[in-house]
C-alpha cells in the first residue's frame, strides 16, 4: 500500500508573485496536514502528478514557473468551489 502524501499551499497577491509551498510530508504527517486543511475549511483536491510535481519544492519556496499553469488550473478548481459555498 503506497503512503498518503500531501502539500500545502499559500497565495498572498500583495506579498508573493507566485503560491508557495507551506507544507509537505507523507504518512502521518500528510495526514495531518490534510486534517488542519479540513478543520479550517480549506478545499482538498487530489492530482497525483500534481502532487509529485509539488513535493519537489523546497518548503517556503514559490512554485516554479514551469508549474504556473497546473497550479493555476488548481486555483481555479479551488475558486469554483468556494464560489459554489
Amino acid at each position: 500500500m503506497k503512503q498518503k502524501k500531501a502539500v500545502a499551499l499559500q497565495y498572498n497577491r500583495e506579498k508573493n508573485s507566485a503560491p508557495k509551498v507551506t507544507a509537505k510530508g507523507e504518512g502521518k504527517t500528510a495526514q495531518k496536514i490534510i486534517e488542519i486543511a479540513q478543520l479550517h475549511d480549506i478545499p482538498l483536491k487530489e492530482d497525483r502528478d500534481l502532487l509529485e510535481m509539488l513535493s519537489k519544492v523546497e518548503l517556503d519556496q514559490e512554485v516554479p514557473h514551469e508549474m504556473y499553469k497546473a497550479v493555476a488550473e488548481l486555483f481555479s478548481f479551488i475558486y469554483k468551489i468556494t464560489k459554489e459555498k
